[in-house]
């Protein structure tokens, strides 16, 4: 099956399910034609059959709860219920039980073609050692660490606090989305995550992310105490993998994954009814690499999300010895090797598209 195959296999499969929504799912397809950067983000169904043949000695890894869409964008920042500032994976749509190694072999292979695009500047065996160093290092031990940025990781902090991400922006942004209504249920869901003082809401149509676009995705916006606050919701869809490797899994795995990681949680982040629901606030969401300073450290940015990625792994601790067995018996390149036969499997692929 080629890609505008699985595209449309795939499309229809999530369209029997949730409605999906025709202008996006265009907007998609247009912007998987950008770049093989994007394309990576926007095409999780089609990496889980080129990745199973492509890095076959992988795929029989030990399982655990993984993330699955995993890429150097799927980060951000959230307030837990102490309001401090974390920072940490940021989507877990296509969670699911699957090989440790995919979540790395994705997220080492999207900085390589972040790099291919001039996104990141590092080179990619030093992306893949970073990433894996840090993760081999973090699973290692008998419990992950959460990133709190207040009091610790200044360098961290500094780049994802960065002037892009400013109030002003975000809001700005955010009001800018097209007004829209949502179902009956869904308005009910979004106005019951409110306050109950609120004045001047209204709702939108958010389009936002890749791999989800095209989902229904609404945000009710309100003023309150002289501030603007906003909610989000988003239709939910089984995991990806599970279509791919035509195993059927039906269920959602969002809740799971985040209760058993090794995580300061989002105290407004949920699922509700196949909807996730969600704060959004300036700091309290995706991380763009075109948001981090120009002056980034690279090396560290990647070791974090070496280190995070562990974090989310910890929530399966029936797992990890084998993981660690698994990592001990791996050649020294093993990642970068991957991640290259990855990369130039999405270019080829992303090509394809582009041609069709």
């Amino acid at each position: 099956m080629n890609i505008v195959a699985a595209t449309t296999a795939y499309e229809d499969w999530a369209g029997r399910r949730i409605d999906l929504i025709d202008r996006d799912i265009a907007l998609k397809h247009r912007d998987m034609r950008a770049d093989a950067f994007s394309f990576l983000r926007a095409t999780f169904y089609r990496w889980c059959v080129l990745w199973h043949d492509a890095c076959s000695d992988l795929a029989t890894a030990p399982k655990l709860l993984a993330v699955g869409d995993l890429h150097v964008e799927n980060f951000g920042t959230w307030r837990d219920a102490e309001a401090r500032l974390v920072w940490g994976i940021n989507d877990f749509d296509e969670a699911c039980a699957m090989p440790y190694t995919i979540d790395l072999v994705r997220l080492a292979t999207s900085a390589v073609l972040a790099g291919r695009e001039e996104k990141l500047s590092i080179g990619a065996r030093a992306a893949a050692n970073a990433i894996l160093d840090a993760y081999t290092e973090a699973i290692g031990k008998d419990w992950g660490v959460p990133f709190i940025l207040e009091g610790e990781h200044p360098r961290l902090r500094a780049m994802v606090l960065g002037e892009d991400r400013s109030p002003v922006r975000f809001w700005a942004k955010l009001q800018a989305q097209q007004p829209d209504k949502p179902p009956r249920a869904v308005r009910a869901i979004l106005q019951g995550r409110l306050p109950r003082e609120i004045e001047k809401l209204r709702f939108k149509h958010r389009i936002a992310g890749l791999g989800s676009l095209g989902r229904p995705r609404y945000v009710a916006i309100a003023e309150t105490s002289g501030g603007l606050i906003a909610r989000e919701a988003k239709a939910m869809l089984p995991s990806a993998y599970g279509w791919a490797m035509k195993t059927g899994t039906p269920r959602l795995f969002y809740n799971e994954i985040i209760a058993r990681a090794a995580r300061s949680a989002d105290p407004y982040l949920a699922i509700e009814k196949g909807w996730l629901l969600r704060r959004l606030a300036p700091h309290c969401n995706r991380i763009e690499l075109d948001d981090v300073p120009t002056k980034k450290n690279e090396e560290i940015l990647l070791a974090a999300m070496g280190r995070e990625t562990a974090n989310i792994h910890f929530g399966s601790p029936s797992a990890l010895a084998a993981v660690r067995r698994d990592l001990k018996k791996r050649p020294k390149n093993w990642l970068y090797d991957a991640a290259t036969r990855m990369a130039d499997a999405t270019l080829k692929d992303w090509k394809a598209w582009r041609k069709a």
